[in-house]
């Protein structure tokens, strides 16, 4: 795969003596104990990271530790003291801390763009005229311009809200109009901080499954800030759990939640739903049990597959769903196994 954005031993201060709180980030200290020590704000330490193209990273912590500060570092935005970060661009990777002013707005306009929690919306602007603000500001033909923003409205599903003002949508449809105004510059990353934390719970579900069914026929790089567990492990390819600045854990929701890094990523994840993240390979029945199984295979599934769609076939027609994987079936799975396989999965965390 192609890297999109790499960090590489990025540090972040804020204060007028980085190099004094460097010092003691070398030395291991904490953010509570470099501010007491040094007066300046330890904003990420030593981050190192990878998104590949067309990956969902999603940056996972709680307040404070990190996430927004590292996700502002990809254009450019946080004091980046130490460190290199490299953005894919058509010209080639550019460090947006190293490159002239005019390649590092060419850059914002074309290659990264931003959704926010509090939407950014211009409230005196039609929903149009909104998603087609950043097209205006980087000088794009009003035909053209025109253009792009029926193609992303239609995306979105306002195409008859276009001339409306954006306070006459409700909250959920603002929050498009900030995803149509991204989509729209036709910029391959996407830094996405907290987007949906403001919006009611059925929403905001909503959204989310509007982001992947987007994120399939796009296939954007996206950089997703959350702070919701379950929204982490329902969109991330790949999870960066944060704390005090630091990168913990990287890895698949899957791989974290079976192999915690440490205690703290273990409580955590501790009151995960384990259905969200356990997939058909985790619970199936293999060897003799299954091959001698008197029920019928009523259906097939890959290893893959979450256990939610496997709950869902089986309530729609009980019996055994056949684990198929290169061709051949290599275990079963019934309403029994799925309980065992939850039981194990609890009785690891204990």
């Amino acid at each position: 795969m192609t890297a999109a954005v790499t960090f590489n031993n990025v540090s972040i201060i804020f204060g007028k003596d980085p190099d004094a709180a460097l010092k003691l980030v070398d030395q291991g200290k904490s953010r509570d104990e470099i501010g007491h020590e040094t007066g300046m704000v330890l904003g990420v330490a030593d981050a190192s990271l990878t998104i590949e193209e067309g990956e969902i990273l999603v940056l996972m912590g709680l307040s404070g530790s990190g996430k927004s500060t590292l996700l502002r570092a990809v254009n450019g935005l946080a004091p980046v003291v130490r460190g290199d970060v490299a953005v894919a661009t058509k010209a080639g990777p550019i460090n947006p801390y190293k490159t002239s002013a005019k390649s590092l707005r060419d850059f914002r306009m074309h290659v990264v763009s931003m959704v926010f929690q509090q939407f950014a919306l211009l409230p005196w602007r039609t929903v149009a005229e909104n998603v087609g603000f950043g097209l205006e500001l980087a000088n794009v033909p009003e035909e053209e311009r025109s253009r792009r923003v029926a193609e992303q409205l239609e995306l979105v599903n306002l195409t008859k809200w276009a001339n409306r003002k954006v306070n006459e949508l409700s909250g959920g449809m603002q929050q498009r109009v900030g995803l149509a105004r991204a989509f729209a510059t036709g910029a391959p990353i996407l830094l996405m901080d907290e987007p949906f934390s403001a919006l009611d719970p059925l929403i905001r579900t909503r959204l989310q499954d509007e982001l992947l069914e987007f994120q399939r026929r796009l296939k954007k790089t996206i950089l997703f800030v959350s702070h919701d567990l379950d929204e982490a492990f329902r969109i991330g390819n790949r999870i960066a759990i944060m704390e005090g600045g630091r990168i913990i854990q990287c890895g698949t929701p899957q791989e974290i939640v079976k192999n915690p890094a440490n205690q703290y990523v273990a409580d955590f994840v501790a009151n995960m739903n384990p259905i969200n993240m356990l997939t058909a390979g985790d619970v199936m029945e293999t060897g003799i049990a299954a091959s001698a199984s008197e029920t019928p295979v009523s259906g097939n599934a890959a290893p893959t597959t979450p256990l939610v769609d496997i709950l869902d076939a089986l309530a729609r027609k009980p019996g055994n769903i056949g684990v198929v994987d290169n061709g051949a079936i290599i275990g079963t799975i019934n309403a029994q196994n799925i309980i065992e396989g939850l039981t194990r999965h609890r009785r690891k965390d204990g």
